[in-house]
């Protein structure tokens, strides 16, 4: 049998899954084909095990939707291409490659972050093509027409939710996955600035605004995302929807607990959750009794209001200690001094937390000549597999707060897991690139789970 040449990127179709046209990277050192699929879930079809999951089959386009449904032939531990392994579901589709028709195995999983849709692994193509790395698209390309012939009227009917993103900066990662997370499963997004929003405080008729004039009353749930800086406007806005009867991810009065260092640390303590050791002094005369309550020099000074690893300095001497200390009370800062936990070598654990439930969770690693594990400041990121002492520690030190989503920062020293910090807008962006988990689209799924709101997706095929 004579065999096809194809290039790096070929065009290629699915007749059972209809889709009529995708783009595929070639890639014959991947072992197995893979397809972007989201909204991925299992159920039993006449006792057999089957799996619907919906795919943007078009590059930089969310809004082309096709829903599919296959029977369910494994489930299979696959390494992606940040080097990590994770679990997929395996299905067998036919695949139209040129005038050839076969069928192949995929494995489903989330591409958005990758360039193309579709890959095209080694198995499915031995015996049957030869690839020229040189060429693209040696079966023919297609343009816009008829992309738009094809898939002109496949998009998702949205009569999802109103879904309002409370935040500062629209352009972030983790905002734009959360709108667009959003868009994906049929939900009207609407990004609101804190800085533009206003209230009108009326005990009859309470009423949000934005820009212009816009009324607010219609939303169904507001992502609440408030950064330290908009802590007081913000959840004063959180407050304002509340009373409108609008649900929020994270309340006003969570918010606000989670912000305050000092009184968040007090309220683990008292729910029985071990701290390193704290010390907190007001006057620069106490100094000197602070650095001794906590184990003396090396030490961690924590100013009040930082975030994101701002704010902290290792102070690896007494003198050290003391100059740091003097100097933040000296600008009249209030700082939290907390003991240096030596054996934990510049990592700790950021466990991401929905509704009390841990659904990722990564190790960071501090950078080179940096004492504290931060992505933010050039550290590094990958999965890590968490004790069940270490998911019930996160998962209650968010019930405390009263945080529906929160990114809870643990730390391992000798005597066990010891809490460091619980974020209320945790980023997106470093737990879904080291684990490859769509942690926007479970934020969605969890309004939709407190709204009680099914999803009900229809698709027109030209």
């Amino acid at each position: 049998m004579d065999k096809t040449v194809i290039g790096n990127q070929e065009w290629c179709a699915f007749p059972d899954l209809g889709v009529p046209a995708i783009k595929a990277r070639i890639d014959s050192g991947a072992k197995t084909s893979s397809i972007h699929a989201f909204n991925i879930q299992r159920f039993r079809r006449q006792g057999e095990a089957w799996v619907s999951f919906e795919v943007h089959p078009i590059q930089n386009n969310r809004r082309i939707v096709i829903r599919c449904e296959r029977p369910l032939i494994d489930k299979r531990v696959v390494r992606n291409t940040s080097g990590l392994t994770e679990t997929r579901y395996v299905v067998r589709s036919q695949l139209k490659l040129g005038n050839e028709l076969w069928d192949i195995e995929l494995t489903l999983a989330n591409r958005d972050s990758m360039g193309f849709r579709m890959l095209l692994g080694r198995e499915a193509m031995r015996g049957r093509v030869l690839v020229d790395p040189s060429l693209s698209c040696a079966l023919g390309d297609k343009d816009k027409q008829e992309i738009t012939a094809h898939y002109g009227h496949a998009e998702a009917v949205k009569s999802g939710l109103k879904v309002g993103l409370l935040a500062s900066d629209e352009s972030l990662y983790s905002n734009q996955r959360l709108l667009e997370a959003g868009e994906e499963r049929g939900h009207k997004m609407v990004f609101l600035p804190v800085k533009q929003c206003y209230m009108k405080l009326d005990a009859l008729e309470p009423e949000a605004y934005y820009r212009g004039g816009k009324v607010l009353n219609d939303l169904d749930a507001v992502i609440t995302r408030i950064r330290p800086s908009a802590t007081f406007y913000g959840t004063a806005l959180a407050r304002q929807f509340e009373s409108m009867g609008i649900y929020t991810t994270n309340s006003s009065a969570a918010i606000s607990q989670s912000r305050d260092k000092l009184f968040s640390l007090q309220l683990m303590l008292k729910s029985g959750i071990s701290i390193p050791t704290t010390g907190f002094a007001n006057s620069p005369m106490d100094t000197n009794d602070l650095i001794e309550m906590v184990g003396g020099a090396p030490l961690i000074v924590k100013l009040l209001e930082g975030t994101q690893g701002r704010g902290v300095v290792l102070a690896e001497t007494k003198k050290a200690a003391e100059s740091v200390i003097n100097a933040f009370k000296s600008l009249r800062a209030n700082l939290l001094v907390q003991k240096f936990i030596k054996e934990a070598n510049g990592k700790d654990l950021r466990c991401f937390v929905i509704n009390g439930k841990v659904v990722a969770s990564i190790e960071r690693t501090a950078a080179p000549g940096e004492f504290r594990a931060n992505i933010h400041q050039g550290g590094s990121a990958a999965v890590v597999k968490i004790t069940k002492q270490e998911r019930a520690l996160a998962v209650k030190a968010a019930k405390v707060l009263g945080l529906q989503v929160a990114g809870v920062d643990i730390i391992r020293s000798e005597n066990g897991p010891l809490l460091l910090e619980v974020n209320s807008s945790p980023g997106l962006e470093g737990i879904e690139s080291a684990t490859g988990k769509d942690i926007a689209g479970m934020v969605i799924a969890s309004i939709e789970k407190k709204l009680r709101w099914k999803r009900e997706i229809e698709v027109d095929m030209v």
